[in-house]
């Protein structure tokens, strides 16, 4: 499920072996992802990202222009990360809040170059640098739809 404003998204697919369920929030939108393990077992929809209640962790996200954005964290979003997302020559960094589950398997994602998540409060540093929520949905939904 991604959520962006009021604009919710719902894929449903399967998955590699290795599915981490959990959230991440990226100020300007938010995701979240249910796995299961037996065939037809995706009946029921992930978690409604936006629903979830404030968890008292702050983070530093980017809007397409600054860093210095802070962004509260919510459910299970228990990390803050910096990722490097590669797709042919562009690059485009992303801050955010993020479930452990979730930053655990960025490894996996061919198209994320690095990953670093803490566990601060706004340990996730405030670098300036121009970002684009789509260009991470894309690289995500790519990676689950194709593999």
């Amino acid at each position: 499920v991604f959520s962006v404003n009021s604009t919710t998204v719902k894929f449903k697919s399967c998955a590699p072996a290795v599915c981490p369920s959990g959230s991440i929030n990226l100020g300007i939108g938010k995701g979240s992802s249910l796995c299961c393990n037996t065939d037809l077992c995706n009946v029921q929809d992930a978690p409604d990202p936006s629903t979830n209640a404030p968890n008292g962790k702050t983070c530093y996200y980017c809007d397409g222009q600054s860093c210095l954005n802070t962004v509260s964290c919510t459910g299970s979003e228990d990390r803050c990360f910096n990722a490097t997302v590669t797709i042919g020559v562009q690059s485009q960094v992303f801050k955010g809040c993020v479930s452990k589950s979730l930053c655990d398997a960025t490894t996996l994602i061919p198209s994320v170059g690095s990953v670093s998540c803490c566990e601060g409060n706004l340990c996730n540093g405030a670098k300036s640098v121009t970002q684009s929520f789509l260009f991470l949905c894309c690289s995500l939904l790519s990676f689950i739809l194709l593999h």
